[in-house]
């Protein structure tokens, strides 16, 4: 099967009440770990490449992995740009064989944001490529994308339809209380997401595409493991899955996992490196990485996503 768009899986998903897992992908044994899960669960798949993981594996590495799992696993898989900040980010990928692009126009004013996100949105049409567009700011770091607390803000709803409108982006992040990275409320608190704000947008675009970003769980297993076998990291309190699960029955069909594949990735590999402290063969401490990658998509796609069965 060749790559696809993620116009008919958005509309399935919006129909059906559940979200498209969109995983960040960095290296072969993540792809893998993603990809094999997503085949024996048969679910649709959003797999997402950074600007930072193009500089990391390089384009063309990347896209021959993501071609492999084609092959092996004949699932309709898209391939995404995950936050892209210029056109001439945007276009190298349509041009590279990208199948949708993200153009991150949410630290411009709302009149230079749109036409930003408009110009992209004329190239990439033109190539039938897809288009993310992003109205309000998150909170956090992830890669290149790094914004304070101070410079965060929610999604106006009031804007959404004239942004929708006059950019003719297909679907649009906004931002509801999720935030980049692992840290992202404090221990102690009560997370909280902006359901208010969902359904309004909801409301004033009926039947149209909204993606959350930074929606990591920040799995509380993999913090520990990181931390019994060498590690220093803070409590952290992740997005409630429930509180997810609620967002893909909404207006959410694409839900942004990228933090709970590297804290996995990095537990299992220090708990590998403790636990065998002689060993130099990266496939030995690299094969249960990416078995815990599996086993994690594995239960988001199930219990969060609830996309299992709808490939």
């Amino acid at each position: 099967m060749p790559l696809v768009t993620s116009t008919e899986m958005f509309k399935k998903a919006y129909e059906g009440g559940y979200s498209i897992g969109a995983f960040n992908v960095n290296n072969m044994e993540i792809i893998q770990g993603i990809t094999e899960a997503a085949k024996e669960e048969n679910a649709p798949l959003i797999l997402q490449v950074s600007a930072g993981a193009r500089k990391y594996a390089n384009h063309t590495y990347l896209m021959k992995l993501i071609e492999a799992a084609l092959i092996e696993t004949d699932l309709p898989i898209c391939v995404h740009l995950d936050h892209g900040d210029t056109f001439e980010l945007c276009k190298s990928c349509i041009d590279g064989g990208f199948t949708s692009v993200m153009i991150d126009g949410s630290h411009h004013s709302f009149e230079d944001n749109i036409k930003l996100t408009r110009e992209v949105v004329e190239y990439a049409h033109d190539h039938g490529v897809v288009v993310e567009g992003e109205l309000g700011r998150l909170e956090g770091v992830e890669d290149d994308v790094n914004v304070s607390a101070e410079d965060a803000s929610y999604t106006n709803p009031e804007q959404v339809q004239e942004f929708v409108e006059r950019t003719g982006v297909d679907s649009l992040a906004i931002a509801i209380g999720t935030s980049h990275g692992a840290y992202k409320f404090k221990p102690g608190t009560k997370p909280q997401l902006r359901f208010d704000i969902l359904e309004e947008v909801e409301r004033l675009l009926p039947g149209f595409p909204i993606v959350l970003h930074g929606a990591s769980s920040v799995i509380p297993e993999f913090v520990k493991m990181i931390n019994e076998h060498g590690g220093n990291m803070p409590d952290a309190i992740g997005v409630p899955e429930d509180m997810l699960r609620k967002a893909a029955s909404m207006a959410v069909c694409k839900i942004n996992i990228d933090s709970d594949l590297r804290l996995a990735m990095t537990g299992t590999i220090r708990k590998y490196f403790d636990e065998n402290p002689s060993h130099f063969d990266p496939r030995q401490y690299l094969k249960p990485a990416r078995a815990a990658i599996k086993e994690m998509v594995r239960h988001k796609l199930i219990n969060v996503l609830g996309c299992n069965g709808k490939a």
